[in-house]
């Protein structure tokens, strides 16, 4: 079993998917105001988790379709097939560095030009971790504001635990 820290990952992974499911392609470039695109999220994530998991921790980039999305770049709404394709590629291809985190290693840094970065390796899982959290709220405002009902409600079932209903906290 990967470090309980890495199953929040993968649990917050599977929240975001639900989160955006049944979204089409004309729904997820629609932009309001200063909001970002759907389509620009799921590949701002991406490019979060290969510049961390993939570039910075292994030296491998999976996609350069996702780097307009990277922090910093302008505004731009992506295909949002084509951020998808690279958002499954980018996780899939970060999960056996992910499986390789021990308690050890998380408190360890990665180097980068030499230098280690100044969090280590657990906060950059946390970070990423809520950094999703972050943009799935946003995702839902968005999705609101298309006029979507019946979205998700609060946080699904956390595996192993399954409570009898979700909204005991509401």
């Amino acid at each position: 079993m990967a470090h309980p820290l890495v199953e929040q990952l993968r649990f917050t992974r599977s929240e975001w998917l639900r989160g955006l499911e049944d979204v089409s392609e004309a729904e997820a470039a629609q932009r309001f105001g200063p909001i970002n695109t759907i389509s620009w999220m799921v590949g701002h994530l991406a490019a979060h988790e290969q510049r961390t998991w993939l570039q910075r921790a292994q030296g491998i980039t999976v996609s350069a379709a996702v780097e307009p999305c990277s922090s910093g770049q302008p505004p731009c709404s992506p295909p949002l097939a084509e951020m998808w394709a690279a958002w499954h590629a980018i996780t899939q291809a970060a999960d056996p560095y992910l499986d390789s985190l021990t308690t050890a290693t998380l408190q360890t840094h990665l180097i980068v030009n030499g230098q280690p970065l100044p969090e280590n390796i657990g906060t950059l899982l946390r970070r990423v971790t809520y950094h999703y959290w972050y943009h799935l709220g946003e995702s839902q405002a968005v999705r609101q504001m298309l006029g979507h009902t019946g979205l998700p409600q609060y946080v699904g079932k956390i595996p192993p635990y399954q409570p009898e209903s979700d909204n005991s906290h509401d």
